[in-house]
């Protein structure tokens, strides 16, 4: 009898959920196997572990949609092509520019060694570098510089928004392809996705500047390419003469996220002359042959990535990173940098959600003596973000780190200082984004007058901040303590 119960209770609805519950704690197996055999830094790992298992459906949907560095089977075909040449043309920079590291601070010689290892660009001596550390003065000089081009105008950005200083950015290049300047332009299909669909862009195209969208995303390419791959480099390179690179987007800040409930986006660029503008040439060289169907030999013969004279006294090594990349790169630079602080330390990010491998760098610089200064915006645009990075501040509160809350609009400005005497720069986030998933550009300045310049830019950032007391931190509701100590489990997928 207690045979037959089972089997008139036994219906198909039964069936059916039995078969897909089985299912799909196999499926959330398989994946949880796949994390561990693919050996990804200990929190990350863990981190899509708990997802995959606490989130029924969606934990397995969302690790298959962005768990992996997918970059497509046409991209990285184009990337595997484009290697044996690219590091052909790196080697013979070092050849026409060679450092005396003699000269300079024992200490850059090895940070120059482990950045040239990882990435494969060399230090290049030789260089005239200047920070404009106003948007305002970007735009002027940017400007000034794409009227006086006569052969080739190269601008690459992560965002390009309409309205502004930007338009005037427009019609300077229109002005410039007819007067048969070669005009290219590359930006993100995600950031810049408005512009791409206005206007302006028809505009430019019109009248003969190639305007080109990278890591185009979708649903139906969901499946094939992880569609949270962002270009997120800001680059302009001017007749192979002049570049430029640092924080700021191709948007007036005047325009820009007014809703945002942040203020005004704050920024600085480098303007570079010399050797290392070749360097900055073939990064942009190669995206674009990534993003299109160009010939590397017609881009070389065209795009004005030519050896430069020496214009200057600074010594300057350019990093492109990346998932194409070694993931890490850009990481190990970072860490390296902290831990050869010896007296100062002063980093400034929009963005603060350090990797494990970050975290206790800064925390071991504070605990051995040096001053470490971190510079963040008192209010950011990310929620999911503003969480996580809460629950970071109170390990480098106790440490002796001083938190310096920005409070004159959203920081943007990108730089560490070390010791006053050599500098990093450019477009990279203290995150996991930016150290994993997005492609980023970085730049080494072993130069203590630039870097005694972008400490006293720091420095006015510092005096338009105040300090965030330890004790009112601890004062804060316990119900942002849960949110932000659960953020911070998710801080490796962010």
């Amino acid at each position: 009898m207690p045979s037959i119960a089972i089997t008139e209770g036994f219906t198909p609805w039964t069936f059916w959920f039995w078969l897909a519950a089985v299912a799909h704690l196999a499926l959330q197996l398989v994946l949880a196997f796949r994390v561990i055999m693919q050996r990804r830094p200990t929190g990350e790992s863990l981190a899509w572990i708990m997802v995959i298992f606490t989130f029924p459906v969606i934990g397995p949907l969302l690790y298959l949609t962005i768990g992996e560095l997918r970059l497509g089977r046409r991209r990285a075909r184009r990337f595997i092509e484009l290697y044996p040449p690219i590091r052909k043309w790196l080697a013979e920079l070092p050849q026409r520019s060679l450092v005396d590291w003699s000269r300079l601070d024992p200490e850059f010689e090895s940070l120059s060694q482990l950045g040239e290892a990882l990435i494969g660009v060399p230090s290049l001596r030789g260089n005239h570098v200047e920070l404009i550390d106003d948007w305002q003065k970007v735009f002027a000089r940017l400007l000034q510089d794409i009227e006086t081009a006569e052969r080739t105008c190269h601008l690459e950005f992560y965002i390009w928004c309409e309205g502004g200083e930007a338009d005037k950015v427009v019609d300077a290049l229109v002005r410039a392809a007819g007067r048969g300047v070669v005009c290219r332009v590359l930006v993100d299909a995600m950031g810049s996705r408005a512009f791409l669909r206005g206007e302006l862009v028809e505009r430019l195209r019109d009248a003969g500047v190639t305007v080109q969208a990278a890591l185009p995303g979708g649903l139906l390419r969901a499946p094939f390419v992880r569609f949270d791959l962002r270009l997120h480099r800001k680059i302009v390179v001017i007749d192979g003469r002049v570049a430029y690179t640092g924080s700021l987007n191709l948007v007036d800040p005047r325009y820009f996220k007014k809703d945002a409930g942040v203020g005004e986006w704050v920024d600085a660029m480098v303007r570079i002359e010399g050797p290392a503008v070749e360097a900055l040439g073939i990064t942009f060289l190669s995206d674009w042959f990534v993003e299109t169907n160009s010939d590397l030999a017609e881009l070389q013969a065209t795009g004005d990535a030519n050896p430069q004279p020496s214009r200057g006294d600074s010594t300057v090594q350019v990093m492109p990173s990346g998932p194409a990349l070694a993931t890490d790169a850009v990481e190990q630079v970072l860490i390296t940098a902290i831990y050869s602080a010896r007296t100062e330390l002063v980093l400034t990010t929009p963005y603060f959600v350090p990797s494990e491998p970050l975290s206790l760098a800064l925390i071991a610089a504070a605990r051995r003596g040096v001053k470490v200064i971190l510079v963040i915006p008192a209010r950011v645009d990310s929620k999911l973000v503003r969480f996580a990075s809460g629950a970071f501040k109170g390990d480098m509160l106790r440490a002796g780190v001083r938190i310096m809350l920005f409070h004159d609009g959203l920081l943007h400005t990108k730089s560490i200082t070390v010791d006053g005497s050599h500098s990093l720069f450019g477009s990279v986030n203290l995150d996991p984004r930016s150290m994993r998933l997005n492609f980023e550009i970085l730049v080494a300045l072993y130069d203590p007058e630039f870097t005694k310049r972008l400490r006293e830019l720091q420095q006015r950032y510092i005096d338009r901040s105040h300090a965030l007391d330890f004790a009112r931190y601890q004062r804060r509701p316990r119900l942002r303590r849960m949110a932000e100590n659960f953020a911070r489990l998710l801080s490796p997928l962010l």
